[in-house]
């Protein structure tokens, strides 16, 4: 019997290549070991029948970015259900055109970005490409948030206008805000380093209760017509 070797040592013979661009190959899941995709380089193989998908692309193995629409009652900061719970290949959204495709190593070691109340719903942001955290957390009092918000009661005289200067919350005023009426119960916020539970105290403020809210964007990332409790991975070409 052969003696057992790494796949990824099989993998760079047969693919003429460095065991390192090896290993990526393998992460990325363009290798199968008798038909079954096998993502661990230090997969033992004997005699088996190796397949190197031919389109392979090692940029597979690069840290991703999921992109989740939240739906009401998930956590985002603590309690159960968590929303990441959500983050499995079956929830992938069938029209997302990243080009990838689900691996084991996606879904491990994400850092929860720009957290969300748990009876909103909307886009949440998890990563594990440090560039995106630092942007979503060290650059969040720039990142502008639009929020669609469903509301009840009578709005205060001048309201609006109170609104669009800004309300302060925990003793800071927002920089930024721009507020207007989608329809006759629906206001679209957009607010620059907007925190859980400020979106609601802006509204209460001027006399308005909130029965919903969803977040619809965050910086130049939309949330689109991705399906609630469904993700998608963020594309090469999109910056928040």
């Amino acid at each position: 019997m052969t003696e057992p070797v790494r796949l990824a040592k099989r993998v760079a013979e047969l693919r003429g290549c460095s065991r390192r661009e090896a290993e990526q190959f393998i992460a990325g899941g363009w290798v199968r070991v008798d038909g079954i995709v096998i993502e661990e380089p230090q997969f033992r193989v004997t005699d088996q029948r190796i397949e190197i998908d031919p389109r392979a692309d090692p940029s597979q193995a690069e840290p991703v970015t999921l992109l989740l629409h939240k739906p009401p009652g998930y956590h985002t900061i603590d309690g159960e259900p968590p929303a990441s719970q959500l983050l499995t290949p079956a929830n992938l959204w069938a029209e997302d055109t990243s080009g990838l495709h689900p691996l084991k190593k996606h879904f491990a070691q994400l850092t929860l970005c720009v957290p969300l109340e748990t009876d909103g719903s909307g886009l949440v942001v998890f990563t594990q490409d440090w560039r995106v955290a630092r942007r979503l957390t060290e650059d969040a009092a720039t990142l502008e948030h639009e929020v669609v918000v469903e509301v009840a009661g009578e709005l205060a005289a001048n309201g609006l206008k109170r609104l669009n200067r800004g309300i302060p919350y925990h003793g800071k005023t927002p920089p930024a805000v721009k507020v207007s009426w989608q329809n006759e119960t629906r206001l679209r916020v957009a607010l620059k380093g907007a925190l859980p539970g400020q979106v609601a105290h802006l509204c209460e403020a001027v006399g308005l209760r909130v029965l919903s809210m969803k977040r619809i964007r965050l910086g130049r990332v939309p949330l689109g017509k991705l399906p609630a409790g469904q993700w998608r991975y963020l594309r090469g070409d999109e910056r928040f």
